[in-house]
């Protein structure tokens, strides 16, 4: 009955432009408190496809998501709907981004200088494998420590290539970049900060080998390394903050989860709504 009824209400709202509503009431038999009713319901609901779009994006991105990721989430998906209507409906919804970005500490050891700094904060790349970026930052697990050193492609903000260790040393550096195996075309620009783990003879060889030009950090100038030092704070904000870790182990796992998450599936506002894999691919294909 109901279902009749909200068509009928459907079908008199349509023709309302073209004649008068009181004969379409009459020739339909519905009462004009009850097409009103539906009328209002019928607006009601007209988001309710939407709203469950954004609450499976919101629980699927474990509420990293804000409304504007959420919005080129959905357009990519092909809705057309604005930013505006989307943080309307997250509000209805009780629903909000987890995320409120917070300063880390990022493992620095001694200090000194053996590099230029050839980035000179120019942090824009036009392809891949131009510029990369890398540094160590420092976790606690109750009274252990955990490191992570990742390599980034200033391109598209992609983790090329990362290692975790229990202690910083200079084995965990020289992994990571082995995990970058292949020769590099000439003119990639590897930029650090001044850490110790830089400036020994063994990293600057291999860097050579790879036909890669070691670039560095003025010293205590941390918006010279600004790209790893917000990828560690989008790490911290979204994964370690948020949870409470009891064993290294643990958090291990779950820093190896987001980083391929934060590859394939995190898009990004600077990418067009594209994640750093996704944003790779398509301007290769353009090419």
């Amino acid at each position: 009955m109901r279902k009749r009824e909200r068509r009928k209400t459907q079908i008199i709202q349509e023709l309302r432009q073209e004649h008068a509503l009181e004969k379409l009431l009459k020739h339909a038999g519905m009462a004009r408190s009850t097409f009103y009713y539906h009328l209002k319901a019928s607006k009601q609901d007209k988001y309710e496809v939407l709203r469950k779009e954004i609450r499976s994006i919101y629980d699927l991105h474990k509420g990293r998501y804000g409304y504007r990721r959420i919005q080129l989430t959905l357009k990519n998906k092909g809705y057309v709907v604005n930013h505006k209507t989307v943080f309307k409906l997250m509000q209805e919804l009780g629903i909000s981004s987890l995320i409120r970005v917070k300063k880390y500490t990022s493992y620095r050891g001694n200090q000194g200088k053996i590099a230029a700094n050839l980035l000179k904060q120019n942090f824009k790349a036009d392809r891949p494998n131009l510029k990369w970026a890398t540094d160590v930052t420092e976790f606690k697990v109750k009274d252990k420590k955990l490191y992570l050193s990742p390599i980034i492609d200033l391109f598209n903000g992609e983790v090329l290539s990362f290692t975790i260790s229990e202690r910083p040393n200079f084995k965990q550096v020289m992994d990571m970049i082995n995990k970058c195996s292949k020769q590099e075309k000439q003119g990639l620009i590897l930029h650090s900060d001044q850490g110790w783990q830089y400036q020994m003879k063994q990293y600057q060889k291999t860097l050579q080998k790879k036909n890669i030009t070691q670039s560095m950090s003025r010293k205590g100038n941390c918006l010279d390394n600004a790209v790893a030092e917000n990828f560690f704070g989008t790490l911290k904000s979204e994964l370690y903050y948020l949870n409470q870790y009891n064993t290294v182990d643990q958090l291990k796992q779950d820093i190896k989860d987001y980083i391929k998450y934060y590859n394939y599936d995190r898009i990004r506002l600077n990418l067009n709504g594209m994640s750093p894999i996704q944003y790779r691919a398509h301007v290769e294909n353009l090419i």
